[in-house]
């Protein structure tokens, strides 16, 4: 057991330094767009430092609810729980963007897929992670008159774009990997949607309040 585990964590740490070179070599705008770094655009030492802490956050939540028993089961639908991994997640697409978020989500991919081995329910995880902070960007490009009222469209297009995407992915993959009939699949949908409205809202709620936290207490991290 413990050489397997230990097994695990060799494949771990070797994924955060694949990401982390990742980030070295990509640079982004506020949205997200990609571009290879040049002297004008270079991810600096400090927000490199805060991906890699959001991203171990994701690993440290993942296992400590799984192997503490602390995630809540979805009263209407036991087989899927609430956790907190996908609030790093939100909070690092806050503060560095899309590409950093969508780093995150991947390292939360990798850290379900060491865990228990389930490439599926890895996959599912960050896909809705993605998806989350996905559309809050495209929130995000709505009536900037006002911060509430963005914020407002940031988390309405999240819980909506989280919502449909999961909605698909839930309906194939009920389908065709756990050999549900598609009417079966297609009843147990709307128990899924709603249980990712709440975990988008948990994700989403909690990250805006850090951010608003850290730009009381830590106003340099978010500029």
């Amino acid at each position: 057991m413990y050489k397997i585990q230990n097994k695990r964590s060799i494949v771990l740490l070797l994924s955060t330094f694949y990401f982390q070179s990742l980030l070295n070599k990509w640079s982004f705008h506020s949205f997200g767009i990609i571009s290879v770094k040049d002297d004008g655009m270079i991810l600096d030492s400090r927000k490199l430092a805060g991906v890699a802490i959001l991203g171990a956050l994701v690993v440290v939540f993942d296992y400590a609810l799984k192997f503490s028993g602390l995630k809540i089961p979805f009263p209407l639908f036991q087989d899927v729980k609430f956790d907190f991994t996908g609030i790093p997640v939100v909070i690092c697409y806050l503060l560095y963007g899309l590409f950093p978020g969508a780093t995150t989500s991947a390292v939360v991919f990798f850290a379900i897929l060491v865990r228990s081995g389930n490439f599926i329910g890895a996959s599912m995880k960050a896909i809705a992670e993605f998806a989350t902070i996905f559309g809050i960007s495209i929130g995000s490009l709505f009536d900037k008159s006002s911060e509430r009222i963005n914020k407002t469209f940031q988390i309405v297009f999240s819980v909506i774009l989280r919502v449909v995407v999961m909605f698909l992915v839930n309906l194939v993959v009920l389908t065709i990997a756990y050999g549900y009939t598609f009417d079966v699949s297609l009843g147990l949908s709307p128990l899924i949607a709603i249980f990712n409205v709440f975990q988008g809202l948990l994700s989403l709620i909690v990250g805006f309040l850090i951010l608003e936290l850290l730009k009381r207490r830590v106003p340099s991290l978010v500029t």
